[in-house]
């Protein structure tokens, strides 16, 4: 049954492929950072194989809510690793060593780029495709991603 909740369907149709690029990237990032987990080494392996298994587990909830975001708009959440690698815009290639700084400089080279991606989209949703909803929604993604990296990032100092 369509969802009738007061957006055009094209205007729908536009902001699920907007919003499958995103669960891309996120399912991505994920990846990576369940990878970072996974393969950390160095002197400081416990308490960073314990950092990255806790973003982890907030972007398992973040993949979830986008796609979960997008059925709830009447459309299909791309769902294969085929399709996450067609519409993302990150690049799976790792670039770093296996220690906690390469993958930190590298994770948060992800998110903010997330963050980007996100702040150019909240306009368009609200004012182009009329979903003031998901302008809301990725507005608390952005949040949440600007505090993840803010956690990466103070690793650097």
């Amino acid at each position: 049954m369509k969802a009738n909740i007061g957006i055009k369907e094209d205007d729908k149709q536009q902001v699920c492929l907007q919003l499958n690029k995103l669960l891309a990237d996120e399912f991505v990032l994920y990846t990576k950072t369940k990878k970072a987990h996974w393969n950390v080494e160095g002197a400081d392996f416990h308490s960073k194989h314990l950092f990255f298994e806790t973003q982890a587990g907030q972007l398992e909830q973040t993949v979830d809510s986008v796609a979960e975001r997008i059925r709830s708009l009447g459309h299909y959440a791309v769902g294969t690793l085929v399709d996450f690698l067609a519409h993302t815009h990150l690049t799976e290639d790792s670039r770093s060593p296996n220690d906690s700084l390469g993958f930190i400089k590298e994770l948060l080279e992800n998110h903010e780029s997330i963050i980007e991606y996100l702040r150019a989209e909240i306009n368009t949703f609200a004012n182009i495709y009329h979903d003031q909803g998901t302008s809301d929604f990725v507005t608390g993604l952005m949040e949440e991603h600007e505090k993840m990296a803010w956690m990466l990032r103070a690793h650097l100092r």
